[in-house]
């Protein structure tokens, strides 16, 4: 009897620990397979530190949220799902560019554009080509370096996470009395324990292969989820102050 108990009490322990372990990284999600997804970019700061993520648009731009010019980038790392493998060909130095409206994190227009030192060497990722119209509860995939839980520290391996887009109206309504700002898509975060957390700032909401949306904010840096639903900035409504800056030839 005292056997038995001893062997159900083992096996419970090892089911408990594979549910806190395993899928631990972004906010309950996987590791990035190689050779995938390598238009990722950790952007970093005079210290060679990563401070939020962000994405290739085309062979000499990088779009970021605007938030993350508070840390003072210098410096995109591309070509890598591994920050502790880091050579001198992956690292870029940028030019920075922000929306003249853009004041805070919750008052909007949370993006910005990072013009390489040099082209780039990998895959960029595409943009709308103009307003997409995205389903309720359609499954995208959000992706970064970000802290693996509130308050713990960042992901060293790139991790990814599926997560349902949120009906916007709907999302208001869970974020009251706190008013979004304008252009924003609301997943994840809400009715799931997946989603983004600090650090993962900048990098892109990716449907059916499209970078729709920048990661922005969530509930008070907090990613216990579920929670109120994380915010991301709506690219196509950036279009085109985006194409704006990528057809002057002196930026």
């Amino acid at each position: 009897m005292m056997h038995s108990l001893h062997t159900f009490l083992f096996f419970l322990l090892l089911a408990c620990l594979g549910r806190n372990t395993l899928g631990s990284e972004i906010i309950n999600g996987t590791k990035v397979p190689e050779n995938s997804m390598l238009y990722m970019a950790s952007v970093q700061n005079d210290r060679d530190s990563h401070v939020c993520g962000g994405f290739l648009i085309n062979e000499e731009f990088v779009v970021t949220a605007a938030h993350c010019d508070d840390s003072n980038p210098t410096s995109v790392v591309l070509g890598t799902h591994d920050l502790n493998n880091v050579n001198n060909k992956m690292r870029y130095r940028v030019k920075r560019y922000k929306p003249r409206s853009y004041s805070n994190i919750k008052s909007g227009n949370d993006i910005m554009l990072l013009k390489l030192s040099e082209k780039a060497r990998v895959e960029p990722i595409k943009l709308p080509k103009t307003k997409m119209k995205i389903k309720d509860k359609e499954k995208c995939r959000v992706a970064g370096w970000g802290q693996t839980g509130t308050g713990k520290g960042d992901a060293v391996h790139l991790q990814m996470v599926d997560v349902p887009i949120i009906n916007l109206k709907g999302c208001k309504k869970k974020w009251a009395p706190f008013k979004l700002p304008a252009n924003v898509i609301c997943a994840g975060g809400d009715d799931t324990n997946k989603g983004f957390c600090q650090g993962d700032s900048g990098g892109p909401l990716v449907c059916g292969g499209v970078a729709v949306g920048v990661v922005s904010f969530n509930n008070n840096k907090n990613c216990n989820y579920p929670d109120v639903p994380n915010v991301y900035t709506d690219i196509s409504k950036y279009l085109h102050w985006i194409k704006k800056i990528l057809k002057k030839k002196n930026c």
